[in-house]
């Protein structure tokens, strides 16, 4: 794999681009792999990376249904934070977080990662009081963490509604100063071409149809290509791990919704920041193309579609609307679903499964797209040792018989639940 440089740039530049190769091979499928991840999105991807940099196993073939960020990837809004709340998933996401400040440098790939800041509204003195208490076990843990009073709002995100009649008065925030965005395209491609210059076979256009067995122990999957032999069998296939599971013999706790995410039509800078709404679920950023990337609730119903309803658009335009007034009137350009594997407690599940072969990666909720690279690199130390990392003792699928579950419903992803 060449290297990505100022010097490759001016070199091809110079002889009108014809010397670019491939970012990765379109491989073909051997009859047996040491490891196969299911899944060609950001946590498969990054899972098949980490086997090779970290555990020197390079004998991996990574399987996706369709093409290289076509599912949740390239679906979500980009949000990357880890101001989560409770004891395992604090750890967790900080730990990516930190992984995702040397991204680009690891991966020889500009992922566009953008430390703007997340803010998220506080609109009661109880609110503001429970975003105090989450401030200090943020900074317990080494985690940057501001509390904002209604001035200091004012003065870093004056296009939000501080008049006399706003629907729900802001008094306050809380503010990560390391949290932001990055391009979602660009986390899939980098992974994916890293993934390739190590030996990772990615095979497109190839779905999982079943499991092979040799008595209790998985050992192989098949496919619309064949047959392929597997040493381990790692599941990171988002919104359709309760499919995948099902066709394993796994009964597992997870529901699939679609999530939708909206853009607008460009508009000069405006929103320096992520804002979330602390009275209703909507959060917002800008783009590179000067674009409003915004989301809001689940939609009511499970669903494997990549679209969403006008229900949902109503009720976004109106938390939108009621937060910054000044852009009730610029048009949407688009709108998409992602399909979300929602666990009952709205943490993941990254572990061994009780299949002798099969390695579980699934239901992280709203909090996939900014756990990509812990995820897979504690997925890759899970399936390369057997046991889990650490970082992710407490996201065992056990959790759910044993009732230790990590209720992070109204601390992480929902804020505006508190």
């Amino acid at each position: 794999m060449a290297r990505y440089s100022t010097f490759s740039i001016f070199r091809n530049a110079l002889s009108g681009q014809r010397n670019w190769q491939r970012a990765w091979r379109a491989a073909e499928a051997k009859p047996a792999y040491d490891v196969v991840i299911v899944g060609g999105g950001g946590h498969g991807l990054a899972t098949a990376f980490y086997l090779a940099e970290n555990h020197g196993i390079r004998n991996v073939a990574v399987l996706e249904k369709g093409y290289v960020g076509g599912g949740n990837v390239g679906r979500n809004t980009t949000v990357i934070r880890s101001n989560y709340l409770l004891d395992g998933n604090t750890q967790f996401y900080e730990f990516s977080m930190k992984l995702w400040e040397g991204m680009s440098q690891a991966l020889n790939f500009n992922v566009m990662f953008s430390q703007r800041g997340q803010l998220v509204t506080a609109h009661s003195a109880d609110q503001l009081d429970s975003f105090s208490h989450r401030a200090n076990i943020m900074r317990l843990n080494g985690i940057d963490a501001d509390i904002l009073d209604r001035d200091d709002v004012r003065q870093l995100t004056p296009y939000l509604d501080f008049s006399d009649t706003a629907r729900f008065p802001i008094h306050g925030a809380i503010f990560q100063g390391r949290a932001g965005t990055a391009r979602h395209d660009a986390v899939a491609w980098g992974y994916a071409r890293a993934a390739d210059g190590h030996g990772v076979d990615i095979i497109q256009n190839c779905e999982v149809t079943g499991f092979v067995r040799d008595g209790e122990k998985i050992v192989g999957v098949e496919t619309t290509k064949g047959r392929i032999g597997a040493g381990r069998v790692g599941l990171a296939v988002a919104g359709h791990t309760s499919v995948l599971g099902q066709k394993a013999g796994l009964e597992l706790p997870i529901e699939s919704h679609v999530l939708q995410a909206f853009v607008t039509e460009p508009l000069k800078p405006l929103v320096d920041h992520v804002v979330a709404y602390g009275a209703d679920h909507f959060y917002v950023s800008q783009s590179d193309k000067g674009g409003l990337v915004f989301g809001g609730n689940l939609d009511g119903y499970n669903s494997y579609a990549q679209r969403g309803n006008l229900g949902v658009v109503r009720e976004v335009a109106e938390a939108a609307i009621a937060l910054m007034p000044s852009i009730s009137r610029i048009r949407l350009l688009r709108h998409w679903g992602g399909v979300m594997d929602m666990t009952p407690d709205a943490s993941p599940i990254i572990c061994p499964t009780p299949i002798e072969g099969l390695y579980l990666n699934g239901g992280w909720c709203y909090g996939g797209f900014k756990a990509t690279p812990a995820s897979g690199w504690c997925f890759a130390h899970t399936i390369a040792t057997g046991k889990p990392h650490p970082l992710i003792a407490a996201f065992g699928l056990d959790r759910f018989r044993t009732g230790h579950t990590l209720d992070e419903a109204g601390a992480g992803p929902s804020a505006w639940l508190q």
